[in-house]
């Protein structure tokens, strides 16, 4: 009697031995829903498992705004979780800010954003083995290094936010679409998927299919290659680690220490930080650009290195990055008492706490017109009664503030007086005597400063 033996793939208890001992029973799974027929094989697999695991499932469809036809999809991803008994949220973003990244990319960035920000145990993405591929091809395409053409993870944690699940992920694009076929599921189709002048489109219909002819197995060869390259990427994170170790304290970096490492461990050590800090890296000619402007500029020199909405400033011998600031502004605003004052962006917002024997004197505020203002150059305050008047811009210097913080520091006057400068100190004559009502200005830098 011939043995009895599975003869076909069952997609449904591959995704359910790859989520099961990951996902407890009553995690919270969230799907990124686009309409497409990979998104909606997985949410028909979700569904289903979720049911018999006890899982609680709810879906998100990003609406960018690109298509004509991005409203009806929202439509249709509502209809279809409603059909499932699935909660779903539309999240409306815009892509115009990040057009200069590539409306691909810009979309990309936008729906990981989103995804992100969920409350939720897992964020689950229909990723399959065909894009493993072509990701990998046009990151070689593009010069991407050794990070760049490491594998999509099946499985990514990240701080603060949902752990990252891809369980299609060595499950072929032909295989989706025939589950969907036998399952009688209806998508959404976009257009732009068949339109070869965006690069992944053009492998997709151009290249891959005649590198199939001669290489039926690409995709798996790839996806081992992928794995190499990432297996090689936790390497070079080990040995970044080690060289961060006396280099990177305080989400700064010691140049003098990255001066020392070379070029090769230097542009290693420089990836690993700009990744710590959440930053875009860079391509191979901006970050060698970048590690020179760091370690030979003069230590007196104000390094501001620009890139894809992030900023390198090179401050003494440290290095920090940070999302691209936008420029100072000139303001005046009156304060009246309140508990906090939002400033200008960039400027941040100034706390004002109610306090007994320190801080700023309250009477002396009452006796003129209180305001607060930018900086204007030529500044002077005494904090010290046995001390002359200093100039401000020294005073900032000897607390080594940082240049682009100075620019952004609000100051309180009273009538012409400079009474506080948050942070650095009180003049003399406002401060609050014992026992006396006082206030104490507490200023938080905008959200970019950090």
């Amino acid at each position: 009697m011939a043995s009895s033996r599975k003869s076909s793939f069952d997609l449904t208890e591959h995704v359910a031995d790859a989520l099961s001992p990951l996902l407890p029973a009553d995690s919270s799974i969230l799907l990124g829903l686009s309409g497409g027929v990979d998104s909606v094989v997985l949410l028909h697999l979700l569904q289903h498992l979720s049911l018999r695991c006890s899982w609680h499932l709810s879906a998100l469809h990003v609406h960018h705004g690109i298509n004509s036809k991005a409203d009806v999809w929202a439509v249709f991803c509502a209809d279809l979780c409603a059909l499932y008994g699935v909660s779903l949220q539309v999240e409306h973003v815009n892509i115009a800010p990040l057009r200069s990244l590539g409306i691909e990319a810009a979309a990309r960035k936008l729906r990981h954003a989103a995804l992100a920000q969920q409350q939720v145990d897992f964020v689950a993405l229909a990723h399959h083995l065909d894009d493993q591929a072509e990701t990998l091809l046009l990151q070689l395409l593009r010069g991407a290094g050794v990070r760049g053409v490491s594998a999509m993870p099946a499985i990514k944690h990240r701080a603060n936010a949902p752990t990252l699940l891809r369980p299609l992920l060595n499950v072929s694009r032909s295989i989706l679409l025939k589950y969907a076929q036998q399952h009688n599921l209806q998508w959404v189709e976009d257009e732009s998927n068949a339109d070869d002048t965006y690069p992944r489109n053009f492998l997709r219909h151009r290249i891959l299919p005649l590198l199939e002819q001669r290489f039926p197995a690409y995709r798996k060869t790839l996806l081992r290659s992928a794995q190499h390259f990432a297996e090689a990427t936790e390497l070079l994170d080990e040995l970044a680690q080690q060289d961060a170790d006396g280099a990177i304290s305080d989400n700064c970096l010691n140049i003098k220490k990255l001066r020392m490492l070379g070029i090769v461990r230097g542009k290693n050590l420089l990836r690993y930080f700009l990744t710590a800090q959440g930053a875009a890296i860079p391509d191979s000619t901006r970050l060698q650009e970048m590690l020179r402007q760091l370690c030979n500029a003069r230590q007196d020199a104000q390094v501001c290195i620009d890139w894809q909405g992030w900023q390198m400033r090179r401050y003494r011998d440290h290095a920090y990055t940070m999302p691209a600031l936008p420029p100072p502004v000139e303001f005046t605003v009156m304060w009246h008492g309140e508990a906090e004052i939002l400033l200008p962006p960039p400027h941040g917002v100034l706390y004002f706490r109610n306090t007994i024997g320190q801080g700023i004197s309250v009477a002396k505020l009452q006796l003129g017109i209180v305001k607060i203002r930018s900086r204007r150059g030529g500044e002077t305050i005494r904090v010290d009664a046995a001390r002359p008047q200093r100039d401000l811009k020294n005073l900032l210097q000897k607390h080594e503030m940082l240049p682009w913080q100075r620019d952004l520091l609000p100051l309180l006057f009273c009538d012409t007086d400079l009474v506080c400068v948050p942070g650095i100190g009180i003049a003399n004559t406002y401060q609050a005597q014992s026992n006396e009502a006082g206030v104490v200005a507490i200023w938080r830098a905008d959200l970019n400063t950090a």
